[in-house]
């Protein structure tokens, strides 16, 4: 639709067309403004105009109005006054091909990825560790590749950690300190990280981007929607997992150099997030990749407030550039827009700065490499309107598109397979059945031994016993023959003198005494 016959995409009118080249597409772009002055359509227009080149688009969606590009648009006044002001012939609204997805899986295919995956220094900053506790992180992660156990969720991660913690004698050596203090930091901040449903983040199947690659029977590129409205409620995990999906897409895809178009045009709105208290080595990196990843055919498009939000870093990377109105209300908004005005090459037809603040609603001041890489003079001009729907799509609508996606399958459904957890909880249960087989064999062995022990106290107290009544038998013998010898019977009768009386008592009560003891002894040994 907005392609003319030399192959460059038309994108807005003032004075003069403004063409994009898509050769120059993978230079990267800004579309910066106030709120409420067009960078939505400026969006939905050039990701539209990369689909019909052929181009698979990602979007970050946060305010959830990017779902209608899978609907037609409709007329309305502010379109056919564009429509007529700019000479756009055989206009016409058309759907878009485009797939949704959702971190927390309610608007869209889950997203994904593993621990592993994600890698220490992005977990780091979402977990907003200090530099202590990130080589601590570091080493947790290097300990794990060296054994084979793949961290794909938030339990392989603190089944590890606690793995780490419980043999840090061992792995002092090998791998450096880890302290207790920095693994309990760690820890906190995972059951932070949880608290704000990060931990649906982590897990399988984990995100392919091979699938943002498709198109539609027409030769379309497909429309990528990442819903964003919840996840942006949390900006550092939003801002670290887009970030990640940049970084995967730079691993991922092979040196391309000069092409005819980009592979893959990447959209990240609120593009300042990214860079808001992210450490020195972090942003070295954001701008490594930013400069590479434009050979491997990648278009990346910052969408933010200011101009001034992007590190120049950074900034310096970007060629093709769509500046909305900004409004100076106070000394850093005024430093802000002199920034913005100065950041463009001059048109002597009008003041920059001055033309920022008068900007209508759908106009911009445009300026983008031409074919030899040179940026063109800064033209005011509007914005052409999308052909897709610029209404959100409702609820039901919006669960039939994703129902009737290919990937639905592939995604819906999560699977856990071994991990470290499973390799580590493996090792911890087989040390602990040895431990309690242990314990038991050592109470096995006291048992026996106190057996052993009672046995011979019976046994010592059996031979007393017999001793002493021997010695019981002995005596009442003895009195019983010296009383026979000192007794004397009458013709009828037979008289006990009172020292016989003494002993024959004196008899039966030992033998009863030898009695007790018996029951005594025998029922202290049973019991």
């Amino acid at each position: 639709m907005y392609m003319k016959e030399n192959g460059k995409i038309w994108l807005a009118t003032g004075e003069n067309r403004v063409y994009l080249e898509p050769s120059m597409a993978n230079r990267h772009g800004l579309i910066a403004g106030a709120t409420g002055t067009g960078k939505t359509v400026t969006l939905k227009v050039i990701a539209e105009s990369f689909s019909d080149l052929g181009v698979p688009v990602f979007l970050a969606d946060i305010k959830g109005d990017l779902t209608g590009m899978c609907k037609e648009g409709c007329e309305n006044k502010h379109i056919r006054r564009s429509i007529d002001n700019m000479g756009i012939e055989n206009f016409t609204y058309t759907p878009y091909p485009a797939r949704f997805f959702d971190v927390y899986a309610k608007n869209g295919h889950p997203v994904r990825t593993t621990i592993s995956e994600m890698g220490p220094e992005l977990l780091s900053r979402l977990l907003g560790l200090n530099d202590v506790q990130s080589g601590v992180l570091r080493i947790i992660f290097r300990i794990a590749d060296d054994n084979g156990m793949l961290l794909l969720d938030l339990k392989d991660l603190r089944m590890m950690l606690q793995f780490v913690g419980d043999n840090a004698n061992d792995f002092k050596l090998s791998y450096g300190n880890v302290s207790a203090q920095s693994l309990g930091a760690i820890q906190r901040a995972l059951l932070t990280l949880e608290d704000e449903g990060g931990d649906v983040f982590f897990g399988e199947p984990a995100l392919e981007l091979e699938d943002w690659f498709d198109w539609d029977e027409n030769g379309r590129g497909v429309m990528n929607i990442l819903e964003c409205q919840e996840l942006f409620q949390h900006p550092l995990l939003y801002s670290t997992f887009l970030l990640w999906m940049l970084s995967e897409l730079y691993e991922m895809l092979p040196e391309a150099g000069d092409l005819d178009k980009p592979k893959i045009a990447f959209f990240f709105d609120e593009a300042h997030l990214l860079f808001n208290d992210a450490p020195k080595a972090l942003l070295e990196k954001v701008e490594q990749v930013v400069r590479l990843i434009r050979s491997k055919g990648v278009s990346v498009w910052f969408i933010s407030q200011n101009p001034a939000d992007i590190p120049e870093s950074v900034l310096g990377q970007i060629g093709n550039r769509v500046q909305h109105a900004l409004r100076a209300y106070t000394p850093n908004d005024q430093k802000a827009l002199r920034y913005a005005a100065k950041s463009f090459r001059e048109n002597p037809n009008f003041d920059t700065e001055r033309v920022l603040q008068e900007l209508e609603v759908g106009e911009a001041l445009v300026s983008v490499l031409d074919e030899k890489g040179v940026p063109s003079i800064v033209e005011r001009a509007g914005i052409l309107p999308p052909r897709s729907s610029m209404n959100i799509v409702d609820e039901f609508d919006l669960q039939r598109e994703i129902n009737q996606s290919k990937l639905y399958d592939k995604y819906m459904i999560m699977v856990d397979r071994e991990s470290a957890y499973e390799i580590l909880m493996a090792k911890y249960d087989a040390q602990q059945a040895a431990e309690q087989e242990a314990q038991e064999q050592l109470e096995a062995e006291k048992e026996e031994l106190e057996k052993m022990k009672q046995e011979t106290a019976l046994d010592k107290e059996r031979a007393k016993l017999e001793k002493e009544r021997e010695k019981l038998e002995k005596e009442r013998e003895r009195l019983k023959n010296k009383a026979k010898s000192s007794s004397y019977s009458s013709s009828r009768r037979r008289r006990t003198s009172p020292v016989s009386k003494t002993i024959n008592s004196a008899a039966n009560t030992v033998g009863r005494e030898l009695g007790k003891q018996l029951i005594r002894g025998l029922f202290g040994t049973l019991k």
